[in-house]
């Protein structure tokens, strides 16, 4: 198994830019300091997703960036991705791993312990856990976890775990004292008046 090599893993939602160009907002955030993308347009159809996606490749490969694309294995393929990302209602991760290959990297969202560790077994290569703290992107998903049950999904969960929901500067330290590997983001960086400041500052913080 591969490992993932950034602490900043930010999610797209192209609802949350204020009406902005998604891909320049990327640009801002990669110039900012940001190395992972995850595609996650779940709207579009498979046309519309794949151009985009053509187009995030080629802005992640300037930056030297990873690109996943949410649930496409068929996106991620067609457009040479680092690996996809799976949600709760997305195909298994070992039919994943069939399409993709062993050096593809599969992460899988999961909201509970139990979830992580069928993640785990499954082989997925790392997981975001949440919501943390409460975010209206991620209320769908129930109440917040908290710190309690994230420190818990590290600690029995070998695979390495990203924080999601509610995430942001005032609270990096917390959230880092529980053992994740990293931190996974869309609105402080998306809605941000300057994304790649806000990037900046949400790594200088996860660094300190």
């Amino acid at each position: 198994m591969r490992s993932p090599n950034f602490d900043l893993y930010l999610v797209t939602d192209r609802n949350q830019t204020g009406g902005r160009d998604l891909v320049r907002v990327l640009e801002r955030a990669l110039e900012g300091g940001a190395r992972a993308v995850q595609l996650r347009e779940k709207d579009l159809a498979g046309r519309e997703l794949f151009v985009l996606a053509e187009k995030t490749k080629r802005l992640c490969e300037r930056y030297q960036a990873n690109l996943f694309i949410n649930d496409r294995v068929d996106v991620a393929l067609g457009v040479d991705a680092e690996g996809v990302h799976l949600g709760g209602d997305a195909m298994p991760v070992r039919a994943a791993r069939e399409l993709l290959g062993a050096e593809k990297l599969i992460g899988v969202s999961t909201h509970s312990i139990k979830e992580a560790r069928e993640a785990e077994q499954e082989k997925a290569d790392f997981i975001l856990f949440g919501p943390v703290y409460f975010t209206p992107s991620k209320a769908a998903y129930g109440n917040p976890q908290g710190l309690g049950r994230l420190k818990e999904v590290v600690e029995k969960v070998s695979l390495p775990v990203y924080a999601i929901g509610g995430v942001k500067v005032g609270n990096i330290a917390e959230v880092k004292g529980t053992g994740v590997r990293g931190i996974a983001l869309i609105s402080a960086i998306l809605s941000a008046g300057d994304p790649g400041g806000a990037a900046q500052e949400i790594l200088k913080a996860w660094g300190q």
